[in-house]
């Protein structure tokens, strides 16, 4: 394996939280709707607000990648759901899936041998398409590892997994 492939590949894998992290589709699994609301001990925020985060930051460094007319959001609101927002199953299930739809868009990204990982983003100054995709693997393994430790404060893993 070449180089180039080589680090596409690892990529991929990070993004894909494997390795040495829990990949989302894990920490999401079963998780029981009646609790999605519920913030965890000492927390600030519930499992919902958490996904959404994720969904909302991943969102925005994919349309920051790819959007010529990219505008930042306000932080830390236009990255967080309002702290009194109530979430549904449905709602859940709409973040859940966009969430992986929009991860499957940066591998994709990643995958494409005529994706520079290394050129400058033209809107984003020193920026380049790497920077980009370790800053979302980062930041989605630091989230969803703490997503499992909130389901394992919470009570909410299943059975055999507790």
């Amino acid at each position: 394996m070449d180089k180039e492939a080589l680090i596409r590949d690892q990529l991929v894998q990070r993004l894909r939280g494997r390795g040495a992290h829990m990949p989302f589709q894990q920490a999401v699994a079963e998780f029981p709707m009646d609790r999605i609301n519920e913030k965890f001990p000492m927390g600030a925020y519930s499992s919902w607000a958490l996904l959404e985060h994720l969904r909302l930051t991943q969102r925005d460094i994919l349309d920051y990648c790819i959007n010529p007319d990219y505008e930042r959001r306000p932080h830390p609101e236009g990255y967080w759901p309002a702290p009194d927002a109530v979430a549904s199953a449905e709602d859940w299930a709409r973040t859940v899936a966009v969430f992986l739809s929009e991860l499957d868009e940066l591998i994709a990204m990643v995958e494409n041998p005529e994706t520079d990982l290394y050129a400058p983003i033209p809107w984003g100054g020193d920026h380049t398409i790497l920077r980009e995709i370790l800053i979302i693997a980062d930041h989605n393994a630091y989230h969803v590892g703490e997503l499992a430790i909130m389901r394992q404060a919470m009570g909410t893993w299943p059975a055999e997994r507790a």
